[in-house]
């Protein structure tokens, strides 16, 4: 792994609120779990392993342990309940941006809640709300190669490093999208106030 994602080497590197209360560990079944209740708003978990990683329906979110960032992070709109369901794209916007802003790359999104690279799937979120607060959980294919993907999935999957042709900083990008999360989240709640 050529970058930790270790507190002491993200906490410098973010530019807002959210990651402020920043828990990590090397692996756990899901990031969603090393999220208590009472977390406060912009809380995030990450870990270099998921043993246990979802997606959508119920699908699992495979990555070999340091290529990818798989990060939760807490949320609680005030917004109407039936809004939502928005956060996949609110994220899945935030995250692509960070993509572009990290690499040059141009990812699509995929309603709702895919990030694609040249119709491959780079990235996903999945939000869950409970009790008044939204988990979204985020995972990103940074520096698998060809064989670190998985051979069946709905989508063909990629990674950043394949696209790019160049390794990508995990710190870095996790920073971006937090920074980028956090700005389209403020504008989305605004937009209800």
């Amino acid at each position: 792994m050529a970058e930790s994602l270790r507190p002491d080497d993200v906490l410098p590197l973010l530019r807002g609120r959210f990651g402020r209360d920043y828990r990590y560990e090397p692996v756990c079944a899901s990031t969603q779990r090393l999220l208590p209740e009472n977390a406060p708003e912009g809380a995030v978990a990450v870990a270099d392993e998921q043993t246990a990683g979802r997606g959508r329906l119920g699908r699992r979110w495979e990555a070999p342990r340091g290529t990818s960032l798989l990060l939760s992070v807490v949320l609680r709109p005030r917004v109407p309940p039936d809004r939502l369901p928005e956060l996949s794209l609110v994220a899945g916007a935030a995250v692509a941006e960070a993509i572009a802003a990290t690499t040059r790359l141009e990812p699509e999104l995929k309603f709702p809640n895919d990030v694609l690279l040249g119709g491959r799937k780079v990235a996903g979120v999945l939000a869950e709300a409970a009790g008044g607060r939204v988990v979204l959980g985020i995972g990103v294919n940074v520096s698998q190669g060809r064989d670190g993907l998985p051979a069946r999935a709905n989508l063909p999957p990629t990674s950043l490093a394949l696209e790019l042709g160049a390794p990508v900083d995990r710190r870095l990008l996790l920073a971006e999208l937090l920074a980028r999360l956090e700005r389209r989240y403020d504008d989305w709640v605004a937009g209800y106030g």
